[in-house]
Parts: structure tokens; sequence; C-alpha cells
């Protein structure tokens, strides 16, 4: 797996794919855990297909990440994904910010 993605000082972000679904929710988390940065910014703007599969996995990246000091917030300022992330209230377990640059900043 090879996602698009920017560094900003000890911060990295992670660009999604149109469609975050099972294929690449399984790959997420060992794949954030392989970066060379531990807090991780995952932009889902760009994501037009969000399922259960990819969201789980979130949790899973989170997981994973905060037993190495990390942590994973979300940038979206997609009105479907801000949506899905209410309703299945992950916007409780995870940081859900509007942009990426209001998540990157965050981390200071």
């Amino acid at each position: 797996m090879h996602l698009p993605s920017e560094i900003f000082g000890d911060v990295i972000v992670v660009h999604t794919p149109d469609e975050f679904t099972a294929d690449q929710g399984e790959q997420l988390a060992p794949y954030l855990a392989r970066l060379e940065r531990r807090n991780v910014v995952v932009d889902l703007d760009s994501t037009e297909m969000l399922d259960s599969a990819a969201l789980c996995a979130l949790l899973d990246a989170q997981d994973l990440l905060r037993a190495e000091s990390g942590r994973v917030k979300i940038a979206t300022s997609n009105p479907a994904n801000r949506k899905i992330l209410e309703i299945t209230r992950l916007d409780e377990q995870l940081e859900v910010f509007g942009s990426v640059v209001e998540a990157v900043k965050s981390y200071r």
C-alpha cells in the first residue's frame, strides 16, 4: 500500500483514496505503523466511498499508533464523510477537524 502523503514537522498527512473500503482498510494500520512519523492526520476529503471496514481500520490505526506513543486525527470538510463519522460516533473516538491545516496545528 502506498498513499500520497505530506510531512509537516513531526506530523505526516496521509490522503486516502477515492474509495476507502475493506481492501485498503485492512492495510491502513500496518501502513501507518511503518511511516517515519507517529503523529498522523488522515485526510478524507477526496474519499467518496467510505465503508465500515475503513472505519474499523481508522480505529485499529489509532490503537496501534497509541501503543507507539502516536496519534491519529481525521481531517475532512466532506459533508458526507463528516455525517458518517457522526452517525457511527467515530467523531467521539477520533479527533475530527474541518481541514488538514487545523488538524496539523492541533498537534502543537
